[in-house]
């Protein structure tokens, strides 16, 4: 899944970066409100972490500008700016949650965990197909019981077919949410870390649909 961190302390959105990076996300940053709305333009993201505080275009007005024409992308605003009245302004222009700096990484993991389980009806934290199982909160992937250890890229290939269970995405899709902006991404990579995953899970249901993309679903091939 594709974040985007909107955080001008660039010592802090470096570690937030980090940290996340290491959990499996995709991450960019912007450093300003500005920079913030370009990147929302010409990129796609599951989530933006959102500092109301920011230079150029404030964050609240980022945060209008974006949930006048986008209601379905995640945002979590995550904010020195802490007063009842502060964070009822954020939730009611269209945040989906807001924590008040300082905070505790673990619980901001846990609660974009949270926001990206939930689309209208919220998604159960064990995604199936078959005899595969990934659990989205130990990220842990098993086949019929087994532990199958992926890497980051594999796993979040798996994660995002397992959200779209039947639905054919294509590769444009796939790399726009699964590879930061800035990744230097040669042609074969997605091809390649889909025939790995197949190979390690064993299974038929990953299949390549010509012309079309990719799709994880439980019918025959």
């Amino acid at each position: 899944m594709k974040l985007l961190i909107v955080e001008d302390e660039e010592d802090l959105s470096a570690i937030l970066a980090k940290g996340l990076r290491k959990k499996g996300y995709a991450v960019d940053i912007a450093l300003d409100g500005e920079e913030a709305l370009y990147m929302y333009e010409i990129n796609e993201y599951d989530l933006i972490i959102l500092d109301l505080n920011i230079p150029v275009v404030d964050g609240i007005e980022v945060l209008r500008k974006i949930r006048s024409k986008d209601v379905r992308t995640k945002i979590l605003i995550l904010s020195a700016r802490g007063s009842i009245m502060q964070r009822v302004e954020g939730l009611n222009i269209g945040a989906n949650d807001y924590m008040v700096k300082p905070f505790d990484f673990l619980e901001l993991e846990a609660r974009i965990s949270a926001l990206l389980r939930i689309d209208f009806v919220q998604l159960p934290a064990v995604l199936k197909c078959a005899d595969i199982e990934l659990n989205m909160l130990s990220k842990e992937v098993t086949v019929r019981g087994n532990i199958i250890l992926l890497t980051k890229k594999e796993y979040s290939v798996l994660e995002y077919l397992l959200r779209h269970k039947g639905v054919v995405i294509s590769s444009e899709t796939l790399i726009e949410h699964i590879w930061d902006s800035s990744a230097d991404l040669f042609s074969n990579a997605l091809k390649y870390h889909i025939y790995s995953l197949k190979k390690k899970l064993n299974t038929p249901y990953i299949r390549n649909i010509r012309g079309q993309g990719y799709v994880i679903s439980e019918d025959e091939p």
